[in-house]
């Protein structure tokens, strides 16, 4: 089957399963549980580690804080966890020596960029107490839209490289492109789709998903470059595997939830 054909189909389906699964908050916990060990077993292939006692901390840590509910001070706890490594794992991107990752780093990494990224994931559409699938359905919008501008823009009339050393064909103009679609985007769905929220709520967060998940997508490049690989997984023909569908998103949660905690507080 043609490249392009099957790369298609298989976003069409990914797409497909991520929506419907979100419309309902069981499905939805049941597909993000899956997606988590399964980025956890990728994740530890990148870095070389055994896969066993990964899983069992995300399968434990994953029902004790998804399936239940949590104080704010326990949630405070959980984004500030995660935004520490988020950073660690900026100052990692911009490290130019390429020595190999010590083991309690790989666990680090693993913890704070893979496992409890997915675990705020799921408490996103939470936010005002009650379930709403329309806004993390919203912000995958926004990532894909994102994504796929930047792509667009950047093949058509990028010339000046974003980050060469880490992925060649990135550009600034691609960045820049998807960066103003994602706007566009986001003013939509503050009018049409998520009725009752600002445009500027949607803005920030529109300004949040295209920095930060460009950077995602730069970290997980580096830890792959790191192991001499091209895709995390094979489990999606022609995207690689769902830490390479989850990139984005996983680096972009712990500050979409920081910035609804601000937010909150201000209200």
């Amino acid at each position: 089957m043609n490249e392009t054909l099957t790369r298609t189909l298989s976003g069409v389906v990914y797409i497909i399963l991520l929506i419907t699964a979100t419309l309902f908050l069981n499905s939805f916990l049941l597909l993000f549980g899956i997606f988590l060990i399964i980025t956890v077993v990728e994740f530890c292939n990148l870095v070389h580690l055994k896969s066993t006692f990964p899983i069992a901390i995300a399968i434990l840590g994953f029902l004790l804080f998804s399936f239940f509910p949590m104080s704010h001070r326990a949630e405070v706890m959980l984004l500030g966890a995660t935004l520490f490594v988020s950073v660690r794992c900026i100052f990692f991107l911009f490290e130019k020596n390429n020595r190999p990752i010590d083991t309690l780093s790989k666990y680090v990494f693993l913890i704070g960029y893979v496992i409890l990224p997915i675990i705020l994931i799921t408490k996103i559409p939470f936010i005002g107490n009650r379930y709403d699938p329309k806004i993390i359905i919203a912000i995958f919008i926004l990532i894909w839209a994102n994504d796929t501008f930047a792509f667009v823009v950047g093949k058509s009339i990028g010339r000046h490289k974003l980050f060469e050393r880490i992925s060649p064909k990135k550009t600034i103009e691609g960045f820049l492109g998807g960066l103003v679609f994602a706007v566009i985007f986001s003013i939509l769905i503050a009018k049409f789709f998520i009725t009752g929220s600002t445009i500027g709520h949607w803005i920030m967060i529109s300004l949040i998903v295209s920095i930060f998940g460009t950077i995602g997508d730069l970290v997980e490049s580096k830890f792959k470059r790191l192991a001499g690989i091209k895709d995390s997984g094979k489990i999606m023909p022609g995207h690689g595997g769902i830490l390479d569908r989850l990139d984005s998103i996983i680096f972009v949660a712990p500050f979409v939830f920081l910035l609804y905690q601000i937010l909150n507080y201000v209200s």
